[in-house]
């Protein structure tokens, strides 16, 4: 499974359902979220700031983010951005490729 940061951002409707429900429901919807496309949450945090929460999530494929952020922006209570995390090892793997590439004016 790959890993996902989600950066939901909530609008004036998002902060009133997260003032009557709370944090603590809202992470328990997330989980069932991530696991309804296959996938286990691994992080949530809220925030101060531009960012009202992050979310980690281990989910099986690019789809299955796709189809969850989609599904919280159609909401219309948050949106996200979505950045696909990769470990330490992925970075290695990549480091060793050779990639055929001629720099801009170069």
């Amino acid at each position: 499974m790959a890993k996902y940061l989600f950066q939901a951002h909530y609008t004036s409707e998002g902060v009133k359902g997260l003032l009557s429900d709370g944090g603590v429901a809202r992470r328990t919807a997330v989980e069932k979220g991530c696991a309804s496309v296959g996938g286990k949450l691994d992080a949530f945090y809220f925030a101060f700031g531009d960012v009202d929460a992050y979310v980690i999530c281990d989910l099986p494929d690019d789809v299955s983010a796709a189809a969850l952020a989609m599904t919280v922006s159609a909401s219309g209570r948050a949106s996200t951005t979505t950045v696909k995390l990769l470990m330490p090892e992925d970075v290695d793997q990549a480091a060793k490729k050779v990639v055929a590439y001629r720099a801009p004016g170069g």
